[in-house]
C-alpha cells in the first residue's frame, strides 16, 4: 500500500512539473484569489504642509496598506466640515518620472473649491509609495489595493473634517480600470464611482495595445500567462467585466468618440455589461472629443457634479 502511494505521489509530482509555467502563476495572481485576499488601510497621517490659498490646504499624506506604505496629496477644503472624501486614481504616467499627486490637478482643485476632500494615490512604486516590485505581472491589481486601502484609511482616520460615510472613487484612463478593479474586488467599501477615459475592464484589449510590445514586461506576462488565445480562462480571471454582478456602487463613465488611447467601443463594451448585470451605469459620450477632453471638460464637471450630490447625499 505504501509503494502504491509511493508511486501515485511520484506520478503527480512528474505531472506537476510538466504543468505550463503560466497556469502555475496565473492561479497565483487573478481577481478571485484578490476578492479572497484582505484588505488593510489605516494610518492615514500628514507629513507635510504644502500652502493653502482661500478656499483649501494642500498636504503631503501618507497611509498603509497590507503592509505598505502609500504617499499621496489632499486638497482640504477650508473650513470644520465634514467634508465627503473622493480618492483620485490616477492615469498612466512612467513610475521613473511621476511626481506626488501628478495627472489630477484640475480635478484636485474643483473638487476641494466644491466642499470635497480630494485624496490623490500615487500608488505603489510611484513618488514616495513603497516598492513592489510584482505588480506589473499582476495586471496592476496592487493600485486597486491602494485605492482601496485609500478609503479605508479615510473610514479608519481621526480627521473629524471627513465624512467617512460619504467616500467616492474618481479614475481616470489607467485609473479609470483601476477603479473597476476596485468596484469588483472589495463592493461597498466606496459610496460610487466616477471614470473618465477608462481602459478597457479585459485585460487582453489592453495588453495587445500597450504591454505586449513593451519589452521586458510583455515577454515577461507572456511567459507567466500565455497569449489569451492559450490560457482564455486566466485571461478573463484578470478581468474585471466578468465579475461586475459583484458591483454594489452607482457608475458614472465619461468618454470621448474620438479618444486615441482608450477606444470608445472599450467604454462601451464596459457599459453594456454593467447593464446586463442590473447596474445603476451611465454612459455621457462627448462627439469629437480626444483623451483629454480639454474643451469638454467644464461640461463633464457639471455632469460629475449632479452625481456626487445625488450619490453622496
Amino acid at each position: 500500500m505504501a509503494f502504491m502511494r509511493k508511486i501515485a505521489l511520484s506520478c503527480l509530482a512528474a505531472f506537476l512539473v510538466m504543468l505550463p509555467a503560466q497556469v502555475a502563476f496565473a492561479t497565483e495572481s487573478s481577481i478571485p484569489l484578490a476578492i479572497d485576499q484582505k484588505i488593510t488601510g489605516s494610518d492615514l497621517r500628514i507629513v507635510k504642509d504644502l500652502g493653502s490659498n482661500s478656499q483649501y490646504t494642500r498636504h503631503s499624506i501618507r497611509y498603509d496598506v497590507n503592509g505598505l506604505t502609500i504617499s499621496g496629496i489632499m486638497n482640504k477644503p477650508k473650513g470644520k466640515g465634514p467634508f465627503p472624501v473622493v480618492v483620485l486614481a490616477h492615469g498612466y504616467i512612467d513610475p521613473k518620472e511621476y511626481w506626488s499627486g501628478q495627472g489630477f490637478r484640475r480635478e484636485q482643485d474643483w473638487l476641494a473649491k466644491n466642499g470635497y476632500v480630494a485624496l490623490h494615490v500615487d500608488y505603489r512604486n510611484h513618488a514616495s509609495s513603497d516598492k513592489d516590485p510584482d505588480n506589473d505581472l499582476s495586471m496592476r491589481l496592487g493600485y486597486a489595493e491602494d485605492v482601496i486601502g485609500a478609503a479605508l484609511a479615510v473610514k479608519d482616520s481621526k480627521f473629524t473634517y471627513m465624512d467617512k460615510n460619504k467616500v467616492a472613487l474618481f479614475g481616470r484612463s489607467m485609473g479609470g480600470g483601476v477603479a473597476f478593479q476596485a468596484l469588483v474586488l472589495k463592493p461597498g467599501v466606496f459610496d460610487s464611482a466616477i471614470t473618465y477615459a477608462s481602459t478597457s475592464t479585459r485585460a487582453a484589449d489592453n495588453f495587445n495595445k500597450w504591454q505586449r510590445n513593451d519589452y521586458p514586461i510583455g515577454k515577461q506576462i507572456l511567459k507567466a500567462y500565455g497569449t489569451p488565445k492559450e490560457n482564455p480562462s486566466a485571461w478573463r480571471d484578470m478581468s474585471s467585466r466578468y465579475f461586475f454582478s459583484r458591483i454594489t456602487e452607482p457608475v458614472l463613465m465619461i468618454h470621448g468618440t474620438k479618444d486615441e488611447s482608450c477606444d470608445i467601443n472599450w467604454a462601451r463594451a464596459t457599459y453594456k455589461a454593467l447593464q446586463r448585470n442590473g447596474k445603476d451605469a451611465t454612459l455621457v459620450e462627448y462627439p469629437g472629443a480626444k483623451h483629454y477632453m480639454y474643451g469638454e471638460w467644464n461640461d463633464s464637471i457639471k455632469k460629475v457634479s449632479q452625481f456626487l450630490k445625488r450619490t453622496l447625499a
